[in-house]
């Protein structure tokens, strides 16, 4: 086990005596909250990327943004929570245009994104612009498909089987 050297000051805020209530620097969180659990104890949350923050104040919930996702020859405005990853955009997006989140491929500043990425932590904002293609080898493998059911219906039937 590693023992880290801090200097205590580091830790602790200067209050005066009119912010005692909202000051916790002291060690004294029971009484400075009015009795644990108060209006002065820091609440902490942990982010996707594994990183204890102190919880953000002034926000009713999960942020949500516009995310522009252009297909090349149209546009969709999505709204999705700005936590969220680009397989749950994905998912939203198969609804509005009918591809499979298997054959999306969704491109950020000009990189492929993994389903596993978070909006926020590649540098998603509001409004801003994703591209989305379509994954070429699933692509081919439907136009194979069908020009090989296209070739089946062309073809006359043969009641019988030569050998």
């Amino acid at each position: 086990m590693i023992k880290l050297r801090y200097s205590k000051r580091l830790f602790k805020r200067s209050c005066s005596s009119s912010k005692a209530t909202a000051c916790l620097g002291h060690g004294n969180a029971a009484a400075a909250g009015g009795g644990g659990g108060g209006a002065g104890e820091i609440e902490w949350e942990v982010r996707p990327g594994g990183m204890l923050v102190q919880k953000r104040e002034g926000r009713g919930g999960e942020e949500v943004i516009m995310v522009r996702v252009s297909t090349g020859f149209s546009w969709h405005d999505v709204s999705i929570g700005a936590t969220s990853t680009f397989g749950e955009l994905k998912v939203r997006l198969s609804i509005v245009t009918g591809l499979e989140p298997r054959e999306q491929r969704l491109l950020f500043r000009g990189k492929e994104r993994e389903d596993t990425d978070h909006l926020h932590m590649v540098g998603v904002r509001d409004k801003d612009k994703v591209l989305l293609l379509e994954d070429p080898a699933l692509k081919d493998m439907k136009v194979r498909a069908a020009l090989t059911a296209a070739r089946v219906l062309q073809s006359p039937c043969h009641p019988f089987i030569q050998v």
